[in-house]
């Protein structure tokens, strides 16, 4: 597929997908999210990529959040299909099993911000600023952010802000635990895609073990979930860089791990 609305590379093991619509503030519309929907299926494919970074073009947006010029086009039914086909997309880079970073260098506000908590963890630029704000518009949101939102920073929080429609700093976002970490905006970049790097050295298969454990768990009882992480563990020992990973500290070198997400 050739994209129009994005922009996607591979460096080093690292796929960096970047929203590439700066005139509209990176704002998703339907065929930027079948673009985003691509490239997904395409990481999820391609082995030489084991890290995926999602960031926005220009230095003022992530993504402002859906196209608000498509909304006069839409009845309820295509409003509630355009929110299926975003939560679709959105669940599936979830469980994408391969880390997925959020470089968020700008607004991330509505669907920028569903999309962001959508990732495994997100590094924000001191100057990133994010929020559920649809109740200005006299709606909710419909990418999963009401859900998502209660689910990381909790249910009282994420009431205020989707309530309130109020945007919020990065280092707020950092100490509701929304954001892992905040960079100075010349550094975002680059303190991203060294850890990208750091994690595409890792054991493939033990990050989609984790990534896999840690979202089943938060859906289960604190008893089910350490069930599934010792089954997981267990699994563990089966893979050829565990071996690696267990006589590389025995041996005190670095491990080489070399092992695809099923081996």
């Amino acid at each position: 597929m050739a994209y129009e609305n994005i922009l996607f590379e591979i460096q080093d093991g690292v796929g960096v997908l970047t929203f590439n619509r700066p005139k509209a503030l990176n704002a998703l519309n339907p065929k930027t999210l079948e673009e985003v929907n691509d490239v997904i299926d395409r990481v999820q494919q391609d082995e030489s990529v084991h890290v995926l970074v999602l960031t926005g073009a220009g230095d003022r947006a992530f993504v402002a959040g859906a196209d608000i010029t498509e909304f006069p086009k839409m009845n309820p039914l295509q409003a509630r299909h355009f929110g299926e086909v975003g939560q679709g997309i959105f669940f599936k880079l979830e469980h994408l099993p391969k880390p997925v970073i959020a470089c968020v260098n700008g607004f991330a506000l509505g669907g920028g911000c569903e999309i962001a908590m959508s990732c495994d963890f997100i590094y924000a630029s001191d100057k990133a600023r994010f929020g559920q704000p649809e109740v200005n518009l006299g709606l909710i949101p419909g990418f999963g952010g009401t859900q998502r939102l209660a689910r990381m920073i909790g249910r009282a929080k994420a009431k205020e802000l989707c309530m309130t429609g109020e945007i919020i700093d990065a280092q707020q976002a950092k100490e509701l635990g929304l954001v892992a970490k905040v960079f100075p905006a010349e550094q975002l970049m680059e303190e991203t895609m060294k850890a990208a790097r750091l994690l595409a050295t890792r054991a493939q298969g033990v990050l989609r073990s984790l990534k896999q454990v840690i979202n089943r768990g938060m859906d289960v009882d604190l008893k089910s979930g350490c069930a599934l992480e010792v089954e997981a563990f267990g699994l563990c020992f089966s893979s050829q860089d565990a071996k690696e990973g267990v006589s590389a500290f025995l041996e005190k070198r670095k491990p080489d791990f070399k092992g695809s997400l099923t081996s």
